[in-house]
Formats: C-alpha cells, sequence, structure tokens
C-alpha cells in the first residue's frame, strides 16, 4: 500500500500545495480548522493536537480548532437542528477569510464535511480534503485533495498518518524557520 502511496506522481505537488497553504494561513494567525468523522474525527483531533502543541520543534502554539472536539456544540446543534450541519456552523463561528478548512473523509462524501467546506470557501478560506482513492463529493469542492490509494476506511486511515505527520513535520519546520 504505502509503494501505490510514494508512486502517486502528482501527490508530493498536492501534499506541498497543502503544507505551504496552511503554513501562509498560520504564519498570519488564520485559524487552521479540522474536522471528520469516525476515525477521521480521531485524525482530524490528532492533528490539531500536534500543532497546538508541538510536533518535534519548540515553538510557538498555532491556531488550531478540531471542529469534532467540542462535544456540547456537535450534540446539541446535531438534535436540535441538524447533523449535517454541524460543522459548517462551527466554520461559521470560527472560520475567517485566510483562514483553512482541512477535512478528513474516507469516502469522500460525508455531508457535514461537504457542507462545512462550502460555508468555508464562501467565506474566503481555503479547503484541504484528506480522501481514500474516490475522492467523492469532498474532491469536486475542495482547494486541495489528498486522495491516497486505500478502498477501505482503514486503508486510507493508515495512510492518511503518515502523510499528516509528514505535513505536520514540515508545517512545524517553516514555522520555526521564520520565527
Amino acid at each position: 500500500m504505502l509503494e501505490a502511496l510514494v508512486a502517486q506522481p502528482d501527490l508530493s505537488n498536492i501534499v506541498s500545495a497543502a503544507v505551504k497553504e496552511i503554513f501562509s494561513c498560520l504564519s498570519t494567525g488564520k485559524p487552521l480548522l479540522t474536522c471528520g468523522n469516525g476515525g477521521s474525527a480521531s485524525d482530524a483531533l490528532h492533528v490539531s493536537g500536534e500543532l497546538v502543541g508541538r510536533f518535534f520543534l519548540e515553538r510557538r502554539a498555532l491556531n488550531v480548532v478540531c471542529l469534532n472536539s467540542n462535544v456540547t456544540v456537535m450534540t446539541a446543534w446535531a438534535n436540535d437542528v441538524d447533523f449535517n450541519s454541524v460543522y459548517s456552523r462551527q466554520v461559521e463561528a470560527h472560520g475567517e477569510k485566510g483562514g483553512v478548512l482541512w477535512g478528513f473523509s474516507t469516502s469522500g462524501n460525508s455531508k457535514n464535511v461537504v457542507n462545512a467546506f462550502t460555508e468555508a470557501q464562501s467565506m474566503g478560506m481555503k479547503t484541504i480534503a484528506m480522501t481514500g482513492s474516490k475522492p467523492g463529493l469532498l474532491g469536486e469542492v475542495a482547494t486541495h485533495t489528498i486522495s491516497v490509494p486505500g478502498d477501505d476506511a482503514p486503508s486510507a486511515q493508515n495512510l492518511h498518518v503518515v502523510l499528516y505527520h509528514f505535513m505536520c513535520a514540515e508545517i512545524e519546520r517553516m514555522m520555526v524557520e521564520v520565527a
């Protein structure tokens, strides 16, 4: 599976563009928002932990908010209004022009993540999607789509971990270099 990941010629360029997008956002103090469902929610939370805390290097904390970490907002909004808008509502609250939304969906069709991307883009935010081999609706609306050769959720998520750890290390390195 890792061989298939490395063999994708455009993947390096897409990952590089996504890293530059996130760096540009964070270096100007704009928010990076993350979200996902199920195991992808754990990945979104993991990324926020690496970037708010630190990965390898000592540096300032970064403005990263994991939208699926606020259980009270998620459950209240989903119960009282709609689960499909649980992330777009939070993008409305925390997003801003120049920010980035990084969403994880192995199927590429999670309605709440797709709706969040639409809201983010309407606010002037860039969007980065991490999907499985079929990017689905998310791939159609994302600024950058990182599609990995995983046909099932566990395979895609295993590759996502490798890539987002690399991305976090690169973002952190870039932040330290400009500090």
